[in-house]
């Protein structure tokens, strides 16, 4: 019995550390657990993401669509002493800089502060609309709504389609799409609201209203959204090496020319319509409302079809499509016509507006990254978003004509649907069957 006992302290002394005097051995370590893979394309927290994501662009590009109500108000009323090219420079400066601050934002974004860009304009964003509530000259206008607005706006935008490449992988395009179409609803809404409420409450609470109803959307967005993944060094404002590569540099020309017509048409039809003769103000004003209602289906389908063939393959047909229908405006004359040409715009475009960022991902090899490259071609684009809509209201004030505005933005369209194509084929080489 004994000797059993002596037996088995020798065996654990053994195991334990070794015998007669030795040296211990330390045991192995145990191999460190491995973290798990993130899931893509499912969960609530991810869905959750674009519901956010949905109210963001509503209070982003849904404000600044909503601009064209707002000019044909201006020239009627409160700034009717000025010239179309200069009320115009209201929005396009408002939309300049919601493109522009992007290279600010998109590294912000990608150094973590997604959450400070939305709580900073949950505030400045109504504040900006109630200021444009008491405002009366054309400077107050700039001020408010161009400067502050666009500012505002443009710390929505870039978070608003970052965030969702963290969540989703093969349902990338239908959760941008979703998203995107927050900008349509809000395209449909206020303008609506604008037009009934200052019927009934005059111009300034019915802008006010519209700051309410943002800073409550805002507020949802700012509860439910998260950021997944934090970087882990520091970001440069710039990756200028993204402009040796020439996809990169070809889908930013690209881009500039599509925006350098495409807001043309929203911020005219319904001036054409009503200085035409074609429809009277009563339903002038609602032409926005139908164009973003159509926009709302067109940016969901082309999105949800791009997880498919490819967002390219998705892009350059709903910008030819796009650009034809600017040439079509030339000769509609009817109330069915412009009716029917509106909601086509919306549908066709919605593609046009929504499929870069999706397109941008694909380009994009370190998601890391994404932010600081949308940042830059966005600010490309401000730029095209800037001069744009004036020199439509340019044309307008000189020839007296809406053909001169119609030819402008089809042509530039053309030339976008041309490098857009050549991006594709670039990239894919001339097979048309081939996902892009």
């Amino acid at each position: 019995m004994g000797a059993d006992v002596g037996a088995q302290e020798k065996t654990v002394n053994a195991l334990e550390g070794g015998q007669d005097g030795e040296t211990p051995t330390p045991a192995p370590a145990r191999p460190a657990e491995e973290k798990p893979e993130p899931t893509f394309d499912t969960g609530l927290t991810a869905w959750l993401q674009v519901v956010g994501s949905f109210f963001l662009f509503f209070n982003s590009w849904g404000v600044v669509n909503t601009w064209g109500v707002y000019q044909t108000y201006y020239e009627q009323t409160i700034l009717s002493d000025m010239p179309s090219s200069t009320i115009a420079w209201v929005g396009s400066l408002q939309s300049f800089l919601l493109m522009l601050f992007g290279v600010v934002t998109g590294p912000l974004f990608d150094a973590g502060y997604f959450r400070a860009l939305i709580g900073f304009s949950t505030i400045m964003l109504p504040f900006s609309l109630m200021m444009v509530s008491i405002s009366s000259q054309y400077w107050h206008f700039i001020l408010a709504q161009g400067i502050c607005t666009g500012l505002s706006c443009g710390c929505l935008f870039v978070p608003a389609v970052a965030i969702l490449p963290q969540y989703f992988k093969a349902k990338r395009g239908l959760a941008n799409g979703i998203a995107a179409s927050g900008s349509s609803i809000g395209g449909v809404i206020y303008p609506i609201m604008f037009n009934q409420l200052q019927k009934r409450v005059g111009f300034h609470w019915a802008t006010r209203a519209i700051g309410f109803l943002a800073f409550g959307t805002c507020l949802i967005s700012f509860s439910i959204m998260r950021m997944r993944f934090y970087p882990t060094e520091k970001r440069r404002l710039l990756q200028l090496g993204a402009f040796k590569e020439p996809l990169f540099v070809l889908f930013s020309i690209g881009m500039f020319m599509g925006f350098l017509g495409f807001y043309n048409f929203l911020f005219y039809v319904q001036s054409y319509a009503i200085d035409t003769g074609i429809v009277d103000s009563n339903l002038g004003f609602y032409l926005l409302s139908m164009l973003n209602a159509g926009s709302t289906f067109g940016r969901i389908m082309p999105n949800f079809i791009a997880d498919h063939t490819g967002p390219l393959n998705m892009l350059a047909p709903a910008a030819c499509i796009t650009a034809i229908l600017s040439f079509v405006w030339i000769g509609v004359h009817t109330v069915p016509g412009i009716i029917v040409l509106s909601v086509m715009y919306g549908i066709f475009s919605g593609g046009f507006v929504s499929l870069p960022p999706v397109v941008m991902a694909s380009l994009t090899k370190d998601m890391r990254e994404l932010g600081t490259r949308m940042g830059m071609v966005f600010a490309i684009t401000s730029i095209a978003l800037l001069i744009g809509t004036p020199i439509g209201g340019a044309i307008l004030s000189h020839s007296h004509s809406y053909l001169g505005v119609q030819l402008f933005t089809g042509c530039a369209l053309s030339v976008a649907v041309a490098i857009f194509a050549a991006v594709r084929f670039s990239r894919t080489g001339p097979k048309l069957v081939v996902q892009a």
